[in-house]
C-alpha cells in the first residue's frame, strides 16, 4: 500500500489535509516527512498529535522496513507543491521548480505560475512562457515575497 493512500484518510479524519509527503530512503534508515494543512492553520500541537496518530498506524501496518524518522509540519509560507491541483490553486504566484531532466535546455526555473493541468505546469520565466511536464518535476515550491527579496 502506498504511504499517501494509507495516511491521507487518517489525516483527513483529524481535520487536516495531507498536503504532501516526502520519503527519502537511505541504506540504513529513512525519513518520512508529512506536510499537513487546514483552513485555520496548523499549530505545533496539531503536528504533535498527527505525528502520534500516524506513528501508531505505521507501527501496525509496517510499510517502512527500515528504521525511520517521522517529521510532521505545516507546508509553511514557501510551501512545497506536489500535485497539479496545488499548482493550479496558486496560479499568479511565484514558484521555483527543479526538474529531473532538462526542459528547454535547463533544469531550474523561477517564475509566475500561469496554468496547471494533469500533464504540465506553465510558468512565465523572464518574460517567456515555459511548459514543464509534471512527470519531469523533481521539486516545486512557492516563493514567498520575503525570500524573493520583496517587501511586506
Amino acid at each position: 500500500m502506498q504511504l499517501k493512500a494509507l495516511l491521507a484518510p487518517l489525516v483527513d479524519r483529524m481535520g487536516f489535509e495531507l498536503w504532501g509527503l516526502e520519503y527519502r530512503a537511505g541504506k540504513r534508515s529513512a525519513l518520512l516527512r508529512l506536510f499537513i494543512d487546514s483552513a485555520s492553520g496548523v499549530t505545533l500541537d496539531d503536528c504533535t498529535e498527527v505525528s502520534r496518530q500516524v506513528s501508531a498506524v505505521l507501527d501496525v501496518e509496517d510499510p517502512i522496513r527500515v528504521p525511520y524518522t517521522l517529521e510532521v509540519s505545516s507546508p509553511g509560507i514557501d510551501r512545497p507543491l506536489f500535485e497539479s491541483a496545488q499548482y493550479a490553486r496558486y496560479v499568479g504566484s511565484e514558484a521555483r521548480v527543479r526538474t529531473q531532466w532538462p526542459v528547454e535546455g535547463q533544469r531550474n526555473f523561477a517564475g509566475e505560475i500561469l496554468a496547471a493541468n494533469e500533464d504540465s505546469v506553465t510558468l512565465r520565466v523572464d518574460g517567456k512562457d515555459v511548459r514543464v511536464p509534471l512527470d519531469a518535476i523533481a521539486r516545486g515550491r512557492l516563493v514567498d515575497d520575503i525570500t524573493a527579496g520583496g517587501e511586506r
